[in-house]
Parts: structure tokens; C-alpha cells; sequence
């Protein structure tokens, strides 16, 4: 089989990411409309994130955090977003850049996208291996458990404009090998 120079798994990724600033461009704009809500999957070890030492220590490889009810000060730029949550009541200030995240999942449309997340040195070790794009639009099913998993604890940083998340694992809308 030829070689693929031109990377096409890589373009798709990028144009995928493309969605996924778009999407919460607008939210940041002007809210989550209808009963659209996200689970973002991130790699908490990649280039350019930046949580608190607190929850780096509670993930130290990836975390899923709950964009619905409660989250404030969403912003959104070229190459990553950032946003306020509250965990366990402790309120949190997120930068995760668009290259670090591994999957967004929005269950009110059972619409979500996985991505590869690779770090440069794991880029260097793989490079000419030919990776597929993981990228891809794929049908999830309705988590059973969404609404009890998408109600974040109150805490501290609540009151006006004030939102709480919740850390939820993605596997179980993961594709099956």
C-alpha cells in the first residue's frame, strides 16, 4: 500500500477539533441551547493543560469534565478553552487545549467524537507507523445514569452565573474493538 504523505488522518483530526471549537465558541457566546450538554474527555498529562496540582493528583492521565448546568466563564480561543467548574465545592479554573482532548460526547443529540491524543514523544517513536484516523463521528448510546452523573455537588463558587461539574468515566460510550 502507498504511503500517505499528505496525512489525511491528521487533517480529519484537525477539522474535527475544528467542530468542537466551534460548537463551544457559540456556547460561549451564547449558551447551551436546548437540552445540549457536554462530556469533554481530556489528557491531563498533554502539552498546555492546566488544572490545579489537587486534581492532577486525582488524574493524573485523563478526566472527563460535565459542560451542562453549572460552569461559569466559559472562553474560547484558537487553540484551546477554559473554563470554571466547581469540584467537591472547591471552585476551579480549567485551560485545556484542543489538541489534549480525546473525546466530546453531547447525549441529548447521541452525538460524539473520539480523537487520538499523542504526546511528541510518543509522535517520534511512532512516526511511519501509519496511524488511522480515531477522529470519527460515532453514534453513542443514551448513558443510563446521565442525569444523576451531569448534577455536579454545590459548593462555594455557586451564586450567580456559577456552575458545578462532575468527572465521569467515557468508556462505557467508547466503541468496542
Amino acid at each position: 500500500m502507498a504511503e500517505d504523505q499528505i496525512r489525511y488522518d491528521v487533517l480529519v483530526q484537525e477539522a474535527l477539533r475544528g467542530v468542537v471549537r466551534k460548537v463551544l465558541g457559540e456556547v460561549a457566546r451564547t449558551g447551551l441551547p436546548g437540552d445540549h450538554h457536554f462530556y469533554v474527555t481530556f489528557d491531563t498529562r498533554a502539552p498546555g493543560v492546566r488544572v490545579s496540582s489537587r486534581l492532577r493528583e486525582r488524574y493524573p492521565e485523563e478526566m472527563t469534565i460535565v459542560i451542562q448546568h453549572q460552569y461559569w466563564d466559559l472562553q474560547v480561543t484558537e487553540h484551546a478553552f477554559e473554563v470554571g467548574l466547581s469540584f467537591s465545592g472547591v471552585p476551579e479554573r480549567l485551560l485545556v487545549p484542543f489538541s489534549a482532548i480525546k473525546g466530546i460526547f453531547d447525549p441529548s443529540v447521541k452525538f460524539g467524537l473520539e480523537f487520538e491524543v499523542v504526546h511528541e514523544a510518543e509522535d517520534e517513536a511512532e512516526e511511519g507507523e501509519g496511524n488511522e484516523a480515531d477522529g470519527e463521528a460515532v453514534p453513542f448510546p443514551e448513558p443510563e445514569a446521565r442525569d444523576a452523573a451531569a448534577e455536579g455537588e454545590p459548593g462555594p463558587a455557586e451564586g450567580e452565573g456559577a456552575r458545578t461539574a462532575s468527572v465521569v468515566s467515557l468508556d462505557q460510550f467508547r466503541k468496542k474493538p
